[in-house]
């Protein structure tokens, strides 16, 4: 159980093109139809009215495979160097006709379908690009599948607890990591991308995907597969696109659906992000055992999606019952923070946990059942089916 929460094709351009430029391939210049295009459309879903005003002279576009009528690349808009300050940016596809450019960024519905009938577009990409894209925060569903962004098995410190991509400003999206072997790894497979030196975007299925900036000796990637663990770089104070770093860390950030989404609620490594008063505040739980900024957070790797991690609201242990009610014989216990199975769940006795009251028990891999109460899941619901 989880907290409920809540784009003309210009006859000049086929002078240009080329055949599809492998996954390593170093930018092109920029074809000026598809650069106005892509401008355009990275100013005009621009958060803040500063950066807008800036105007183009403050967007770095970078087309990094073209054919003909199709260009694939990266958008960015820098930042000022200062403190509350990142840089935003996506990766775009687009496709020319006799009307002009279609321009898609990661995350848009459109972005899977032109990548579905794109030549530019691997078979890898495609695989996580056309996936369906899941509607932002719906039936409360905050599954991830993801593990921290270091390696499995390491303590890294919190430095500050959810905050904005670009500082305080809403939506809390982001977290800063740092210490351990101060390797940044991929937090779940998916494809990476370059988006400016000291910044790497992975874009995973079910429309999500990560940001880890600040990198030092980051690696450059232009639609490369990778498999959760993957290095990306090392924390670094990197500010080359915009923004300010005190001290080595990685500033993670998550996205849905093209756009920050608050990291509060999502598990991530089998921590549940929690957002404090104010941002940088807060921190993480992990069954009961809450730490904020300052603490330390071990790697536990990722939560299953039939998985949970048993939070008895208070520390001890969780009963096990034979059939999902208390009125059903113990079979023993399970304690906090461990992680746990769910083969199929139905409804039994109402208990009260730490983000409500349910009435929903969980059968688990053994035949044991637990109430939902004091599972925590990343969903409102059954994670597995009716049994």
């Amino acid at each position: 159980m989880r907290r409920l929460m809540l784009s003309c094709a210009l006859a000049a351009i086929a002078a240009w093109a080329v055949a599809p430029a492998p996954a390593t391939a170093a930018p092109r210049t920029t074809p000026e139809p598809v650069a106005d295009a892509v401008t355009a459309k990275l100013l005009g879903s621009a958060d803040a009215a500063t950066a807008r005003a800036a105007g183009a002279e403050r967007t770095r576009i970078s087309v990094t495979r073209a054919n003909g009528r199709w260009a694939f690349g990266t958008a960015v808009l820098l930042a000022d160097r200062s403190a509350d300050a990142h840089p935003t940016g996506s990766v775009f596809l687009a496709r020319a006709d006799a009307k002009g450019w279609t321009v898609a960024f990661d995350g848009e519905a459109a972005f899977g379908d032109l990548a579905a009938a794109s030549p530019l577009v691997s078979e890898t990409e495609k695989a996580v690009f056309t996936t369906p894209v899941t509607p932002l925060l719906a039936g409360g569903d905050f599954r991830t599948g993801m593990a921290l962004p270091f390696a499995v098995g390491q303590t890294w410190t919190l430095t500050s607890g959810p905050h904005g991509w670009g500082g305080a400003a809403a939506p809390w999206s982001s977290v800063d990591l740092a210490g351990g072997d101060q390797v940044v790894r991929a937090a779940r497979a998916g494809t990476a991308y370059t988006m400016c030196t000291g910044w790497i975007r992975v874009i995973h299925d079910r429309g999500y995907s990560t940001d880890y900036y600040h990198l030092w000796n980051s690696i450059s990637v232009n639609g490369a597969g990778v498999a959760q663990g993957t290095v990306l770089g090392n924390t670094g104070t990197d500010v080359t696109c915009g923004g300010s770093a005190t001290g080595r860390h990685v500033h993670f950030g998550l996205r849905q659906n093209s756009a920050y989404v608050p990291i509060a609620g999502h598990g991530i490594g089998k921590w549940d992000f929690v957002s404090g008063a104010a941002a940088y505040q807060g921190g993480a739980r992990h069954g009961s055992a809450y730490v904020g900024g300052g603490g330390g957070v071990y790697n536990y790797g990722a939560l299953g999606f039939n998985q949970g991690v048993v939070d008895a609201n208070g520390g001890g242990s969780l009963t096990r019952r034979s059939g999902p009610g208390t009125g059903y014989g113990a079979l023993g216990s399970v304690a906090d923070g461990a992680t746990v199975t769910v083969s199929c769940s139905a409804n039994g006795t109402s208990h009260t946990g730490r983000y409500g009251t349910t009435a929903l028990w969980d059968r688990l891999s053994d035949g044991s059942w637990v109430s939902d109460a004091y599972l925590s899941t990343g969903v409102n619901g059954p994670i597995n089916g009716w049994c």
